[in-house]
């Protein structure tokens, strides 16, 4: 029993483990936000309201039915439903019917008005798409936000694990009376410095894995951590296309512009719903009542007063009407004009906006070209000014070890390489980021590989 015990506290610390252990990849992130952004759902909710706007205009098409029934008492003079005759006593009366009107023609709106519902149901599809098109950016910034922290946490701790070798080595040739005192003062502080900034650096990590996390709506930031992955700046077909090619290619799936295209049609459906108000509409109806009274009726035949029951009176008291109805507009004080004059300035609004949509569009395409160049040229750049800084901090120690330069010289040649390697890093992850970005304008997915 015991064994049994312990084998299963065994199990579940290491399935905690594993739980804690987990590390997510950039399309886990991706897919997680798309399930559980809160936005997301809120679009996802405005996707349902369509549907019931398009459940609204079908039923425009069905006839209504509509029953009603009233009961009352009546003392005093007051007329008999059943015969239409004047009483003065108490009288308790019952009516009931069904009646049912359906549209047959009304300028066309019925129709109109359900081609609407189902381009309103595309558009908000559009939008949808297009809000996680935006937190898919959103998601891959945050991660690749956690890669390049985590990298420059990795080099200045390499760099820190140097400048400890430095310092031990340097508080031997003191302690022989080869190095002045100062010099290991110097040492110290740099090495001082370099431990402040690897606690700003693993903060810097800690809060962009909690930026990540809340984009994911996942609250559980000390457990939650991305996947280990060795980045180099990947080769991109995109590379070899103009700003023009990626624009044209950008018209022809960007939901941004299908959205902008989708409100330029419902505008226009909405014109023709307007117009719809000039012609003339015709209706039908059909109603079946009948009616109760408790009151005492003369029989011709018998001579006496009698009652009849509730259920004959119903049978013998009921009776149908039906009929059409054809309404033509005359005037109307203007409302028809001026709401058609509206729709028309709702068409040309929503044409300039898409006008507007599509010169965003060619100018966040054109600014992403010139940053994946120019980051580019920054990234290259910084590769070299690093091999340089490297030749001149090795040329540097060689001196320093012989004595033949002072520890703030060296410190300094030590701090230059830092700043270069942090600049390559920066600037390879600002040179990716701007890369993913363009691709994503050309309608490429989103992966680090």
């Amino acid at each position: 029993m015991k064994f049994k015990f312990t084998a299963l506290l065994l199990f579940l610390a290491i399935s905690i483990g594993s739980a804690q252990q987990k590390q997510w990849t950039l399309e886990e992130c991706i897919a997680h936000a798309e399930e559980n952004n809160i936005s997301i759902a809120q679009f996802e909710l405005d996707l349902e309201n369509t549907k019931i706007d398009h459940s609204d205009a079908v039923g425009n098409f069905l006839p209504d039915a509509n029953a009603t029934i009233s009961t009352s008492g009546n003392t005093g003079l007051s007329f008999d439903p059943t015969n239409n005759q004047p009483v003065t006593t108490t009288i308790f009366t019952a009516n009931g019917g069904v009646t049912s009107t359906v549209s047959i023609f009304n300028g066309m709106r019925n129709i109109n008005r359900l081609q609407r519902a189902k381009m309103s149901a595309i558009a908000s599809q559009y939008r949808l798409d297009d809000l996680k098109d935006d937190i898919r950016l959103n998601v891959a910034n945050a991660y690749l936000n956690i890669i390049s922290n985590k990298e420059t946490l990795v080099t200045q701790k390499a760099q820190y694990a140097v400048t400890e070798q430095d310092l031990k080595r340097t508080a031997e040739l003191v302690d022989a009376g080869v190095l002045p005192k100062g010099d290991l003062l110097e040492i110290e502080a740099t090495a001082s410095g370099q431990e402040q900034q690897i606690v700003n650096t693993e903060n810097l990590v800690l809060i962009s894995r909690i930026n990540l996390a809340q984009l994911l709506q996942i609250t559980d930031y000390e457990n939650f951590d991305v996947a280990e992955v060795d980045l180099e700046v990947p080769p991109s077909e995109v590379s070899n296309k103009t700003p023009k090619e990626i624009f044209a290619a950008a018209l022809t799936f960007r939901n941004d512009i299908k959205l902008s295209e989708s409100n330029v049609a419902l505008a226009e459906q909405d014109l023709k719903i307007s117009k719809g108000a000039l012609l003339p509409t015709l209706g039908a109806f059909f109603n079946y009542n009948t009616r109760y009274s408790d009151q005492e009726q003369f029989n011709n035949i018998t001579g006496m007063l009698e009652s009849e029951s509730f259920k004959d009176q119903l049978w013998l008291n009921d009776g149908i009407s039906y009929g059409a109805q054809l309404n033509v507009p005359i005037f109307n004080r203007f409302a028809n004009k001026n709401n058609i004059r509206r729709s028309e300035i709702s068409v040309m609004k929503a044409e300039l906006q898409l006008e507007q949509d599509k010169l965003a569009l060619e100018t966040d395409i054109n600014q992403a070209y010139v940053d994946v160049s120019s980051f580019a040229k920054a990234y290259e750049a910084a590769q070299k000014t690093l091999e340089a800084r490297r030749l001149a901090y090795n040329y540097s120690k060689e001196r320093y070890d012989v004595g033949l330069m002072n520890a703030f010289v060296f410190s300094q040649a030590q701090s230059r390489v830092d700043n270069a390697e942090a600049d390559v890093i920066r600037t390879k992850y600002d040179y990716i980021f701007r890369l993913k970005v363009l691709e994503f304008y050309f309608g490429l997915p989103i992966r680090l590989n």
